[in-house]
């Protein structure tokens, strides 16, 4: 969760493997679909996207789950979607270049959806901590 870009040499020298070993163990733990992926951290506002937004949605009644779904996964700005207990049935997160185009997400896209109640949005104002790593607990860790 480090480094992904780091070699089966390296990784093999931390762990006190050989470098195939490694490299079998990375194949079974992607083909358990524990690794998912790789991908590179993009700092966001140097990009442009520098505008964050969580949003919560509740939804009519549950048969109207399906169409937003699909929105959600439709939507490129929208990072993350939590089913959740609560006021509220989901919350986004949402990353766009600005106010205009939050505007556009909500009430173009997200408000113009059949079974759509409510949306409550807070505009992040800045970020003190935000990791793609889990807490692995130690008897998982290597």
């Amino acid at each position: 969760m480090d480094n992904g870009r780091i070699t089966w040499s390296e990784l093999a020298g931390m762990l006190g493997l050989s470098s195939p070993a490694v490299a079998e163990r990375v194949r079974k733990l992607e083909e358990q679909g524990i690794l998912l992926g790789y991908t590179a951290l993009v700092d966001a506002d140097k990009t442009g996207i520098g505008l964050t937004a969580l949003v919560a949605v509740s939804l009519e009644r549950p048969s109207h789950r399906e169409g937003f779904l699909q929105l959600v996964h439709r939507l490129p700005e929208i990072q993350e979607c939590h089913h959740t207990a609560g006021d509220d049935d989901y919350i986004l997160k949402i990353r766009c270049r600005g106010t205009k185009d939050l505007d556009r997400i909500i009430s173009d896209e997200l408000k113009s959806l059949p079974g759509i109640v409510r949306t409550r949005t807070t505009i992040v104002l800045g970020t003190v901590k935000e990791t793609p790593k889990l807490p692995l607990p130690p008897e998982v860790q290597p």
